[in-house]
């Protein structure tokens, strides 16, 4: 059996969104339930070192619209990070759900020895389409997502594993 490199990449960031955006939304309502003022959630963080919430949710989206595109040979869409509010934020996730619609199988099957350039830390890496989708791409999307989870939950929103998973 061949794996898709669509089915790992576009098939999984778009299930993983909508997952993220379950998450925003039983936060969102939480803090209406709780009179908490949603600033407070959206620029919360697990440590100070670390990206607020906003930011994560902005970064998972750039991975998830990123990876595909340069897997397909395509530019990948520039956002602004100016989000300030969840329904923003689910508009970006939005956005990018509407971007990954846009691919099919036949636009990344075969990617897997397509060389890929991307920028690190001020350095350019250079890798083969699966290495890059698997080693870089994926696991700092599923880092900001979780870690978009984790600062929701350790703000007290009552999250569990199903609302993380999408079976909300």
């Amino acid at each position: 059996m061949t794996i898709s490199m669509y089915d790992i990449s576009v098939a999984v960031f778009s299930t993983r969104l909508k997952a993220l955006g379950s998450v925003l939304t039983a936060a969102e309502e939480n803090a209406t339930e709780r009179k908490i003022d949603p600033q407070v959630l959206l620029a919360a963080r697990l440590a100070p070192d670390m990206f607020a919430l906003t930011r994560q949710v902005q970064i998972a989206t750039d991975h998830a619209k990123g990876a595909p595109s340069r897997l397909a040979g395509r530019e990948v869409p520039k956002y602004e990070d100016n989000e300030a509010s969840f329904a923003e934020l689910q508009a970006r996730i939005g956005k990018t759900l509407d971007h990954l619609a846009t691919f099919s199988a036949s636009d990344l099957d075969g990617s897997e020895d397509k060389v890929v350039e991307v920028r690190l830390g001020g350095r350019e890496v250079t890798l083969p389409g699966l290495q890059y989708l698997l080693h870089l791409a994926m696991p700092n999307f599923y880092f900001h997502v979780t870690t978009a989870y984790d600062i929701l939950r350790h703000n007290g929103v009552p999250l569990g594993k199903q609302t993380f998973l999408g079976s909300r």
